[in-house]
Parts: C-alpha cells; structure tokens; sequence
C-alpha cells in the first residue's frame, strides 16, 4: 500500500518542477530572444518575454543561411547515420547472442570499450582513415607481402558517406540489442531452427519485429544525437553545399572582438536548429518510453 503524505507530494511536485524549469528555460529564453531586436539583447540581455521580431528574425536568417540547403544536409546525414546504427547495432548484437564461440565475451568487452574513445578523441585517426578510404586494406597487403594489387585511394571527405559512415558505430546500440536479446527464450532460435529458417530469416522475421521498441529508442537517440553533432561535420567538410545546420548556426558567432555579436538572429537561427528534433521526440515520445523502459517487450 503506498503511503500519501501531502509534505511528500509538495517535494515531489517542488523538485519536478524545478527539473522541468532547468529543462525548458533555456529553450524559453532563446525562443524569446529570438523574438526581439539585437539592440534589446545588447541592452538588457537575454529576454524573458516574448516579442515580436521572430519571423523578421528567421527571415534575416533565412538571407544569410541557405537554410533550405543547411536543413536538407542535415536531415540526410542523421538518417544514414541513424539507419547505418541501427543496421549495425542489431546485426552485431544478434552475432553475439546467437553465434557463440570462444571469442564472443572478449569481442564483446572489446565493442564496449569503444565506449571509452568518443569522436572527439579519435578525430584524428578517424579524419586520416577517411581520406583514404582504402588505407587499411592497402596496408594490410602490404604487410603480408601482397604487392601484386594496386588499391587505388579513395577520400570520403566533402561527401555524404564521409559525414555518415564514421558515426554509424554504436556501442550503446549494440548493448542494448543484446541486453534485448538476451532475456528471449532460447526455444524460440531453436523453434525456428527446426521449421528451416536461416539465421537471416530468424533476424528479418522474428528478431527484427520482436524489438520494434528497441529500434525506435535507439533510432530517436542517434537521429537527435547526429543532428547535433558540430565536431566531426567542422572537420569533414570544406565545401559550403556540404555544411550541416549545425554549422550554419555557429556562423552568428562573433570571431573577433571588434564584431558586434548579433545575438538575436543567432538565437532565432537556434531555434530553426531544434524544431526538428523536438518534432522527432514529440511523435517518438511513447516508443522511446518503451524502448528504455522495457515496456510490451
């Protein structure tokens, strides 16, 4: 029987509040911002009121961004990045649960550890590797003394693939299929295997159905986390068709110190940035709740 105690309610509702204040009042204050002139900004600092200036502001934004151009590379890069994460964390969880061998806790302690080596410490060997596509596989001829073939170089750099392909890698996605997969029933692979699937039949018609929840938690996760990403899209791209909203944002900011900041089309360009992950979250919300909760698995 659960206890009601209106001082606990009070506290509960006090520090549920609290949460959502330190949540949404940021956004709150660039929505505002984003609403006034950049002499208020100048003048009295963030806006906590509304006012009227928002669509003239998007509009100035929209004449210096080709934000058209900016939202669609965006939207392209988080969708491969989010396909090849889900593609790759499932394919890899499923080789792990269901394809054992001696090896298989050691390549999966070694998939995890990739936890501890974030872009921004693997830039560097990430950026080298993807200007020459080909590089390992040339020098791994070379050094069993295969020299007959000639690999030719191959940059991904300034291109789609480029920005995609060394951010599809997820070791929470595999973790999390595997964590999945593991808590089914072992006669269900052997129910499958006695009707005469494959193991990619089982993958496609079981598995694959099966953790429709993990799939869409997941799939939120990587899309919002590859819209956001500024780090990897700075270093990979030199051409302007090929910058990410992201990027275009971080054009408001002031390089130098003789540059009057315009505060108020940076914060309005901000808010063009994160409507469409808000989107992603408000029609995802009850999917990713099942997904990480466990929920109708």
């Amino acid at each position: 029987m659960i206890e009601r105690n209106s001082l606990l309610n009070l506290l509960a509702y006090g520090l549920l509040s609290l949460g959502v204040v330190f949540a949404l009042g940021p956004l709150y204050l660039a929505v505002c911002s984003a609403s006034v002139t950049n002499e208020q900004l100048l003048t009295h600092g963030l806006a906590v009121v509304p006012g009227n200036q928002l669509v003239a502001n998007v509009v100035q934004v929209s004449q210096r961004l080709d934000l058209l151009r900016l939202i669609g590379n965006s939207l392209l890069v988080a969708t491969l990045v989010t396909s090849g994460k889900l593609a790759l964390s499932a394919l890899t969880a499923f080789a792990v649960v269901y394809f054992r061998s001696g090896y298989t806790p050691l390549i999966f302690f070694v998939v995890l550890g990739s936890l501890l080596l974030p872009i921004e410490v693997r830039i560097i060997p990430t950026y080298a590797v993807a200007s020459d596509a080909l590089g390992p596989v040339r020098s791994f001829l070379h050094s069993v003394g295969i020299t007959a073939f000639v690999v030719p170089t191959l940059n991904i750099l300034d291109s789609y693939p480029g920005l995609a392909l060394p951010l599809i890698a997820s070791a929470t996605g595999t973790f999390l299929f595997r964590q999945f997969y593991s808590t089914l029933a072992p006669e269900l692979a052997e129910a499958a295997r006695m009707d005469g699937a494959s193991p990619w039949r089982f993958f496609v018609d079981i598995l694959m159905p099966l953790s429709k929840t993990n799939f869409a938690a997941l799939g939120t996760i990587a899309f919002i986390g590859a819209w956001k990403d500024y780090l990897w899209p700075l270093v990979a791209t030199n051409r302007e068709e090929m910058r990410t909203l992201t990027l275009g944002v971080a054009r408001f900011m002031p390089t130098d110190a003789t540059q009057i900041p315009e505060w108020n089309l940076l914060m309005a360009a901000t808010v063009v940035s994160f409507l469409p992950p808000v989107l992603v979250i408000a029609l995802m919300q009850r999917w990713l709740v099942k997904g990480l909760t466990g929920v109708d698995k």
